[in-house]
């Protein structure tokens, strides 16, 4: 699931633990709330969206900001600003110095951290119930007081910077997805880089980070969750208290046009040489999000496909015909608009890109042809309503859940009646969603083949 984390989400370059936000973001998706959990929802006067979710059985309690805008709200020169003002929102507020923040988080004992995605960019902090009078102060603060200055802002970009060059310029596999990416999406822009591209960045100014600020931080384009231990009337009077007489931004409602992709016509390939110990294979196919009845379908279909061991894929590819050292894939609905059904393998030593690709699509053509059996499937629903009740231990999952379906334009419904919509889904509704989406007319590859040592003289 480390493509899902790569694509999906770019965490600040203060990472206090990069584990930590890989899991978070690898459950995004598939954590929801416990049965137990209340949920209430509520919109203030000025369009602040506010999702209660009330769990008392630990001293915890997750706050939560998610703002409406990433790297599909960027236009053309402009790209990787989401990523940059993301780390700018760590710097001085009109009450607090640059580092302050962190500064006052971490005295209390509390983490904090925030990420940027194609759809969202989300700032959260988890600690004791006391303080969450203080995570409205704070949040509500740097929602309209953040000072931008020219000096910090050249300081952060470069830091990016060397941010893209370590994740994906000297990642020959994370290069490998963002050209695959770049090739699958020919309109929409969910085929830029959410890091950016080098040539934006450099270009970047100061005023253009003031100007997306302006724009796409205000109440009325963002979602504050808490999750954990608190009085909801009490959380929700904070709330109103910090929150409700900050200022509308006006236009944001109407302003999520993306243009659309084009149907896929045919096969599209790629093939990088770039120095690596493996080959690479990654390949996807354009699917619907969670707008789709689909979708439930979909995501049994990954599950039998390639998550865990007794995948279909890892049976295969690895422990089978052992071609490939690694296997994996995703398909995640909760996404703005349609994303990527995709996969990907780890060639193993001696073998070639050309018979592990050969072998996917064997295994992709059995499930089209032969629905999967009563056994199998139940065993695969079980799977994925697991990795729903992993999840409901933890209130920093529970919040991102809710959060992520809110702002993606899901609601909180798509939670709540996840599991029942996956419990009905049939051996042949599978099959027939693998014969709809995963056509090689649908389908994007791209190849890493690692460059020949140089002979030692």
């Amino acid at each position: 699931m480390f493509l899902a984390f790569f694509r999906r989400a770019v965490s600040s370059a203060r990472v206090t633990s990069g584990l930590g936000v890989l899991l978070a973001v690898c459950l995004t998706g598939v954590a929801p709330a416990p049965a137990l959990a209340r949920v209430t929802t509520q919109t203030l006067d000025n369009g602040l969206t506010v999702v209660l979710i009330e769990e008392h059985k630990a001293p915890v309690i997750s706050f939560q900001v998610w703002y409406r805008v990433g790297s599909i709200d960027e236009v053309s020169n402009y790209t990787g600003l989401s990523h940059l003002l993301e780390h700018l929102m760590f710097k001085s507020t009109g009450k607090l110095d640059t580092g302050e923040y962190a500064r006052t988080v971490a005295a209390r004992g509390g983490n904090e951290n925030a990420m940027t995605s194609n759809d969202y960019t989300a700032y959260y902090m988890t600690w004791a119930p006391q303080y969450l009078p203080l995570s409205a102060q704070l949040e509500a603060d740097r929602m309209v007081n953040l000072r931008i200055q020219d000096e910090e802002f050249s300081t952060e970009r470069d830091v990016v910077l060397e941010e893209r060059r370590m994740r994906i310029d000297d990642s020959p596999i994370r290069a490998t997805v963002e050209q695959m990416y770049s090739t699958a999406f020919m309109a929409h822009p969910y085929g830029r880089p959410i890091i950016g591209w080098v040539s934006d960045l450099q270009h970047l100014k100061a005023e253009d980070a003031r100007a997306h600020y302006r724009r796409f931080y205000a109440p009325n384009n963002a979602v504050v969750v808490v999750a954990g231990d608190f009085q909801p009337d009490q959380a929700m009077a904070e709330i109103r208290r910090n929150f409700g007489s900050l200022p509308r931004q006006p236009g944001l409602e109407s302003r999520r046009y993306r243009t659309e992709e084009p149907p896929q016509l045919g096969e599209r390939r790629l093939t990088l040489h770039r120095e690596a110990q493996l080959p690479f294979v990654f390949l996807g196919y354009h699917a619907p999000n969670w707008q789709s009845p689909d979708a439930y379908a979909l995501v049994v279909l990954s599950q039998l496909l390639f998550e865990g061991r007794r995948s279909r894929m890892y049976q295969r590819l690895v422990f089978q015909d052992r071609i490939a050292v690694d296997e994996g894939g995703a398909y995640d609905p909760l996404s703005a608009d349609p994303e990527l059904f995709y996969f990907y393998a780890m060639v193993a030593p001696g073998e070639t890109p050309e018979k592990v690709e050969a072998a996917i699509y064997e295994e992709v053509a059995r499930i089209q042809q032969t629905p999967p059996d009563a056994r199998e499937m139940e065993r695969a629903r079980n799977q994925v309503e697991a990795g729903f009740i992993l999840g409901q231990d933890s209130v920093f999952y529970q919040a991102m859940q809710y959060a992520t379906a809110e702002v993606v334009g899901a609601g909180t419904d798509y939670v709540t009646r996840f599991t029942k919509r996956v419990g009905k889904v049939t051996a042949a509704d599978v099959a027939r969603v693998a014969r709809t989406y995963l056509q090689p007319q649908n389908r994007t590859v791209a190849t890493l083949i690692p460059l020949a040592a140089e002979t030692p003289k």
